[in-house]
């Protein structure tokens, strides 16, 4: 056991038997929020999110401005 955990332990055995129900019930909201289905779920949207993404080849990024350009501005003779 952790000493944090035992620390927990002696402070709960220090509180009156009638308030131990309160602590009970934090422990219950807390452990709602670590809950095991949530990571499920996250990890099923990430498995969908992997099947959607696609190899992009390697562009000529030179080229790509050039086509881009030229799509853009034709060729503006400025001479």
């Amino acid at each position: 056991m952790t000493q944090i955990r035992q620390e927990a332990v002696k402070l709960l055995e220090q509180i009156p038997e009638d308030k131990v129900i309160f602590i009970i019930q934090i422990m219950q909201g807390l452990k709602g929020l670590y809950a095991d289905d949530d990571m499920g779920q996250s990890e099923d949207a990430f498995l969908q999110l992997e099947k959607m993404r696609k190899k992009v080849p390697d562009l000529d990024y030179e080229n790509e401005l050039a086509e881009y350009r030229e799509e853009r501005y034709g060729s503006a003779n400025l001479g």
